[in-house]
């Protein structure tokens, strides 16, 4: 015996877990192969961003190495943080995230963060670069993940907006004043 409720979905009686047709069990919003590809593909530079901060982060050196060090875990927290909010929104679209070591080298476009100390004001460039790169990567998805599902296309609004205040704010490290003589502007 079966009771019926509300959507007139077949619960058993006793209220136990049953068996669906689909793995979409909620019947949703069915997310096509392209979105969940896209979404894939900004995840792995999150990961690999969160990587190579942690990499600098250890083997940074020079004047400055406090505040940058410190700097570069609020870059790490974050992109771990960005990567698992897409991770959990490729599960709520009831696609696979692949985090794997193997596929985050082989599939970000995130260059090879170099070995070894690093001085600070490299480090700065460096970073700067990986998050810029990053940021590139989600804008070069967006258009296609807002056709698709504006929800996700929130999700990377918002990971755009903090990758690149954090990018303003360490390359500002490396900055002089605008009409300065003989610095980066």
């Amino acid at each position: 015996m079966t009771d019926t409720i509300e959507r007139h979905v077949e619960v058993p009686a006793d209220g136990g877990a049953r068996n669906t047709r689909r793995q979409n069990a909620e019947h949703g919003f069915v997310a096509p192969k392209s979105l969940t590809d896209d979404l894939q593909a900004v995840l792995v530079d999150l990961i690999e961003l969160h990587i190579q901060g942690k990499q600098a982060h250890w083997n940074v050196v020079g004047k400055n190495f406090r505040d940058l060090h410190l700097q570069l875990d609020e870059i790490v927290d974050a992109a771990r943080e960005f990567s698992d909010t897409v991770a959990e929104r490729l599960r709520a679209l009831h696609a696979v995230p692949d985090g794997r070591s193997d596929t985050v080298a082989a599939t970000t476009t995130l260059p090879e963060y170099p070995n070894g100390e690093i001085l600070t004001t490299d480090t700065v460039d460096l970073i700067t670069q990986r998050i810029e790169a990053t940021v590139g990567r989600i804008r070069e998805v967006h258009d296609d993940v807002d056709d698709a599902d504006p929800t996700s296309a929130d999700i990377l609004h918002a990971i755009i907006e903090r990758l690149e205040q954090l990018a303003w704010m360490v390359s500002a490290e490396n900055r002089t004043p605008s009409g300065s003589r003989g610095g980066k502007r």
